[in-house]
């Protein structure tokens, strides 16, 4: 059947994580919204554009082609047919992205692919404006936080886990400096929707966050389950 739930909040929220168990235990599309935006900023780096020139990467984004190729378990990404599935996940494209995702011609594009994704699928959708944007009429929306300490302290793990040393207070710096221009930035910032649930998940594991979420679906009245 066709449902969209969209999960939101800051980097390292537990986002990604959560949102793939969700899709398979509900047997949904994933659709990480985050990599399509990572994708552009791998593009623009190779590029050689600064992340201050707005201008240059509104027109790079015009001649950029993005693909998915989604699943419930991944989201394999392309940039004008190369795959760039495992660039997209390096320090240095984390701490440019957000300078690239507040361009409004590249929002504005991404917006449309990402709508086009969901219609009439059963959607799990995590990123920064997906119930207050892409999908405000979204059959449930959740806001996942969690403290920035807790949150550099798991994204390290992710780097080391991937082969990149990390100082944890380095990247609880870089993920305070991006809170602040994602939540800042003129063109749908990062903000709970009103109506969406607030899940904080320090100190919970992914599949305890999943639990709440499936049984905030039953209290809504809506399946746990969508059949595959």
């Amino acid at each position: 059947m066709a449902m969209v739930i969209t999960l939101d909040g800051p980097a390292g929220a537990g986002k990604s994580t959560v949102a793939r168990a969700l899709a398979r235990r509900l047997s949904c599309l994933y659709l990480d919204t985050g990599a399509m935006y990572r994708a552009l900023t791998v593009k623009a780096m190779d590029h050689g554009l600064s992340m201050d020139d707005p201008e240059a990467i509104g027109e790079l984004a015009a001649s950029t082609e993005i693909g998915l190729v989604p699943d419930p378990d991944a989201m394999r990404v392309t940039v004008d047919g190369e795959d760039v599935t495992q660039r997209i996940r390096s320090p240095e494209v984390s701490r440019s992205v957000s300078y690239v995702a507040r361009v409004p011609e590249v929002r504005a594009g991404m917006v449309r692919l990402q709508r086009k994704l969901g219609e009439g699928s059963c959607v799990v959708a995590e990123g920064r404006d997906m119930g207050t944007v892409v999908f405000p009429q979204a059959d449930l929306k959740v806001y996942l936080e969690a403290s920035a300490r807790e949150r550099a302290t798991r994204r390290a793990k992710d780097l080391a886990d991937a082969g990149h040393a990390v100082d944890v207070q380095v990247l609880e710096a870089e993920i305070r400096q991006r809170d602040h221009l994602d939540s800042t930035r003129d063109v749908a910032p990062l903000a709970a929707a009103s109506d969406a649930v607030r899940v904080v998940t320090d100190n919970l594991t992914a599949d305890e966050v999943v639990d709440r979420i499936l049984d905030l679906l039953q209290a809504a009245g809506l399946p746990r389950h969508t059949g595959s």
